[in-house]
């Protein structure tokens, strides 16, 4: 991850192999000082574009992050959450909901630590 714009945004990228095959995956996250949101768009190797953004802020160390999608031909809200309560150690998850929020399927969590 590195900062760009003065600090008030930064970009990461995911580097993985898949079935044998590299993937490359680049997060780009900006904060804009007037709303004091964050907006997070992600792109990778397999579609080649830049995926419109999940919008949020953080409160006590928690961030959450929401888009409106279409999952499975339904249209569904997204949310990205980052748990950082624990600063060593900092978790990413993701959830879809087809009900308007009442109800939400948690597929992915990411669990992190830092290196020295």
């Amino acid at each position: 991850m590195y900062k760009i714009l003065n600090g008030i945004g930064n970009i990461d990228n995911f580097l993985a192999s898949f079935d044998g095959e590299p993937f490359e995956g680049m997060t780009v996250r900006l904060f804009n000082p007037t709303t004091k949101l964050w907006s997070i768009y992600w792109a990778d190797s397999n579609t080649g574009t830049l995926d419109k953004p999940v919008v949020g802020s953080f409160e006590n160390k928690v961030g959450h992050f929401f888009s409106n999608d279409v999952f499975e031909g339904r249209s569904a809200i997204q949310v990205f959450r980052w748990d950082a309560r624990d600063e060593n150690n900092p978790i990413w998850s993701q959830a879809m909901s087809d009900d308007k929020g009442k109800n939400w399927e948690w597929n992915w969590y990411m669990y992190m630590s830092k290196s020295n």
